[in-house]
């Protein structure tokens, strides 16, 4: 590993910073949508990423960014909260409850038999569904998909002024990121939410956007003390029902996947491996991110993760823990700027949702499509997650169709025992979720 400076290690944190504060923003107005209040999750979110990012330095030594994860605040909102009815209170429980297994795992090191026995391919198409299903959240928000009674789901009409400013943002976004500007995505939702003041001043549409002429009236100005009331707030009783176990095991397979991924990604691309030429420190990194999980059930937000964003920082030189230090001071000061930030309507927020759809689909090209057994599981994993709107139904349905198609075809020896006890739990979760 090639040494670095101080000062490279500083600037390559406040890159790694600018890659990642877009979720600043992002997941507040995510978790919201179950009725947390706004002000509170971004607390939450800043408090996570502070703690989690600091931890990530000072005790795993590498430089990568902790924060709330993409997908899984998806999860929370649209499969446990909306999909399943359940209160956010409970679903913060189930946050803490994925977090103390993951912990569990990762002390006794049962998390190498679990990775070992999810097939490659499952975890590439499942890290791709979820894309998709962000992706499809945000056209959502940007009323750029609607439903349609004759095809279940179609365009807007393209004159609209909400889709013209969403498609604006969208391509903007993706200009700023393909010539590689640092903090691409935020400049993305600072100058869509600019632009969208017309569409509630001149087309009376504050509602839809929440912004224009109705959020500027109701503007309480730029600062306000921290919202801490989301603290304590989850249902640790509620969540332990058997109903809910599919919710816990959805967050701890999906963080598991994640974290190891981008840790295993981050250490090819910036050769940070030990002497074994494993990840460096990949035990206490994991246990960060177990950590990360379960401080969030207990300050009010979906799970925490690394970031592979933090290849930003990486990119520029950062090998140390500095880098991680850096960033997660960072977000600090945004604490104080909910009032500023709540008023950031949801069409300036899809073109990022969008955008982190496209970086999460790309392990798609890791699956060979031309072995069915291989692929017809991985489709369904990765399909059945938009289009059921579900990404536990997604994980669900891949591993069972990987089991029956391999006993079926003659490969049973590609079914670990692990997994047949994976494919108990996943049958269990489609009767205990009905």
């Amino acid at each position: 590993m090639s040494p670095t400076t101080q000062k490279t290690e500083i600037l390559a944190g406040v890159s790694s910073f600018l890659a990642t504060m877009y979720i600043i923003v992002v997941n507040p107005a995510i978790l919201s949508q179950t009725g947390m209040p706004f002000a509170a999750v971004l607390t939450a979110t800043v408090l996570l990423s502070f703690f989690c990012s600091l931890m990530m330095g000072l005790y795993a030594k590498n430089p990568i960014v902790v924060a709330p994860g993409m997908g899984m605040n998806a999860f929370f909102t649209f499969t446990a909260v909306k999909g399943m009815g359940i209160s956010y209170q409970v679903a913060l429980g189930a946050v803490f409850w994925a977090g103390v297994l993951f912990m569990i795992l990762s002390v006794f090191n049962v998390r190498t038999h679990i990775v070992k026995a999810i097939p490659k391919p499952l975890r590439f198409a499942i890290s791709a569904g979820i894309g998709l299903f962000i992706s499809l959240i945000g056209f959502e928000n940007a009323k750029f998909i609607v439903s349609n009674p004759a095809t279940l789901i179609g365009i807007a009409n393209l004159k609209d002024p909400i889709v013209l400013t969403f498609l604006f943002g969208l391509f903007l976004t993706s200009i700023l990121i393909i010539r590689k500007v640092q903090g691409g995505i935020i400049i993305g939702i600072v100058l869509t939410t600019l632009l969208a003041i017309p569409i509630g001043r001149y087309w009376g549409d504050a509602s839809a956007v929440n912004f224009g002429q109705k959020a500027l009236v109701n503007f309480q100005g730029i600062f306000a003390k921290p919202d801490f009331s989301l603290i304590g707030q989850l249902d640790l009783v509620g969540s332990l029902k058997f109903s809910l176990l599919p919710v816990i095991f959805a967050f701890v397979f999906t963080d598991l996947f994640d974290s190891l991924s981008t840790f295993v990604g981050l250490a090819e691309a910036a050769y940070l491996y030990d002497e074994s030429g494993e990840p460096r420190n990949v035990n206490q990194s994991l246990l960060t991110d177990a950590v990360a999980t379960l401080l969030a059930g207990i300050l009010g937000t979906s799970p925490g993760t690394a970031y592979i964003e933090s290849a930003v920082g990486i990119e520029q030189g950062g090998r140390r823990e500095l880098t991680a230090i850096t960033a997660g001071v960072l977000f600090l000061p945004f604490m104080f700027l909910s009032p500023l930030l709540s008023i950031i309507p949801a069409i300036a927020t899809a073109p990022a949702l969008v955008i982190v759809g496209v970086f999460m689909v790309k392990p798609i090209t890791k699956i060979n499509w031309s072995k069915l057994d291989d692929a017809i599981p991985a489709f369904l994993a990765m399909i059945l997650i938009p289009f059921s709107y579900s990404i536990t139904q997604g994980i669900i349905w891949g591993f069972l169709s990987w089991t029956i198609l391999k006993v079926g075809t003659g490969k049973y020896k590609e079914v670990s025992t692990t997994l047949w006890i994976i494919d108990l739990f996943a049958v269990g979760a489609l009767f205990w979720g009905h």
